[in-house]
């Protein structure tokens, strides 16, 4: 089927900090010709909101802020980029998604889920993946690959991306269209069994 019958599929990547979604991001868009997308900061808009959500100069943003800002990122990213290349007949391959949101300031921050699904759901006009992978790491291994200066998000105390990582998890186990993939071995070891996650799910 031509791209131009048909309606692009969208691919996200998820995972904690140093899981290498932008890795596979940009590997899985070659690989298939997709228009290769993050979250935040694709769009103009966005990259202004990225500024102040991961900037180590942003004190005591308030947890609802922080969410509703990172919600305001993934609007303009849905009008701007995915829909119009989906709609055109383009795949695209993101790095993040609504699965962040649920993880990061669902359970990372403790405001809840539901709420903030409903949240992401309002800001998407409903837009969901057609497939999720999500990388797993353990602290150690994210720790290890993690060099140079922090962000924001990265400067987050232990117990914090614990959270995260827990919500991933459970996500993962209730949510459609998820596959988990191992990410703590080597990058042609993570690179295949990728590929085999993708190749069961949509059949890439």
């Amino acid at each position: 089927m031509s791209a131009a019958s048909r309606r692009g599929r969208l691919i996200v990547f998820e995972g904690g900090e140093a899981s290498g979604k932008s890795t596979q991001a940009r590997r899985l868009a070659r690989r298939i010709g997709a228009h290769l997308s993050f979250e935040p900061g694709a769009t103009p808009v966005g990259k202004r909101i990225r500024r102040i959500v991961l900037g180590t100069d942003t004190l005591h943003l308030d947890p609802r802020a922080e969410a509703l800002l990172i919600a305001a990122d993934r609007a303009q990213h849905v009008a701007e980029v995915l829909e119009p290349r989906l709609a055109e007949g383009t795949d695209v391959v993101s790095d993040r998604y609504i699965g962040s949101s649920l993880a990061y300031q669902g359970f990372g921050r403790g405001l809840g889920v539901d709420e903030v699904r409903q949240m992401s759901t309002w800001a998407t006009g409903g837009l969901l993946p057609d497939a999720v992978v999500l990388l797993e790491v353990s602290a150690e291994t994210a720790a290890a690959r993690l060099k140079g200066e922090r962000d924001r998000m990265e400067r987050e105390e232990r117990s914090f991306h614990e959270r995260v990582r827990y919500g991933f998890t459970r996500l993962a186990e209730t949510e459609q269209h998820w596959v988990v993939v191992d990410a703590n071995a080597d990058r042609k070891t993570v690179d295949a069994r990728v590929d085999r996650a993708l190749n069961r799910l949509l059949g890439l």
